[in-house]
């Protein structure tokens, strides 16, 4: 029987350092309470730990004194069994620069990622309010062959303008093309009054990652996104 393939996960915490919100004044978005004593990062975290996942680590940068002090205080994992949940700020390994993007975050780093040897790594992002068991995405991602698995959810056609929207093969469910909020988004084969939106949450071989994001470093016009640029 082979053995399970390793998993390391990353959450991505960098965030917008450009626009003041009432409630992000002060604070990193994930960091934001939500029902008393939890943080919108901790659905992220519970999902990817309740899925199996015990090596992860939070990409932070702006405002973020609070997060980090959350998860480090909230988030003990055992050492004895090879668990965590690190919070890790920009480091500036090249360069002193700051995160311009959620594949920069990565690429920055990679080192994480060669530490751990991993053999699938699942990214999510850090400020979403949901319920996802991975393994269920894990199992897919593995049975497809596919080097990349996107996560989406069906949205109604007119809020197409609100989200990142998968435009997907009708035949084969592989990504034809990542639309960025497209104002005339056309619905989806089985129902042309949806659109699949994308959750923000993949899952890659790790050696796709790390050729996705080294590629995507060398291009001076990319936004350097991983759902626009990457995906």
């Amino acid at each position: 029987m082979p053995a399970a393939p390793k998993v390391f996960g990353i959450i991505l915490a960098g965030g917008e350092g450009k626009r003041l919100m009432p409630l992000t004044a002060d604070r990193a978005k994930p960091a934001v309470p939500f029902g008393g004593q939890y943080r919108l990062i901790d659905f992220a975290i519970s999902n990817l730990i309740n899925s199996g996942l015990r090596q992860i680590v939070v990409l932070t940068q702006y405002k973020s004194h609070s997060l980090d002090r959350h998860i480090s205080q909230t988030w003990r994992m055992s050492p004895l069994l090879d668990s965590y949940v690190a919070s890790v700020p920009a480091q500036q390994r090249l360069g002193k620069r700051w995160f311009s993007g959620s594949a920069d975050a990565i690429l920055q780093s990679l080192n994480l990622i060669n530490d751990e040897q991993p053999d699938i790594v699942v990214v999510v992002g850090a400020d979403h309010v949901y319920r996802m068991d991975f393994r269920q995405m894990l199992d897919a991602h593995i049975a497809s062959g596919a080097r990349a698995t996107v996560a989406g959810i069906r949205q109604p056609l007119a809020l197409a303008n609100q989200f990142g929207v998968i435009d997907v093969d009708a035949e084969g469910g592989r990504i034809r093309e990542f639309l960025e909020k497209p104002q005339n988004a056309g619905g989806l084969p089985d129902a042309p009054d949806e659109v699949l939106a994308s959750m923000g949450n993949y899952i890659f071989d790790t050696d796709a990652l790390i050729e996705a994001v080294e590629a995507d470093g060398e291009l001076p016009t990319s936004n350097h996104d991983m759902g626009g640029d990457i995906v």
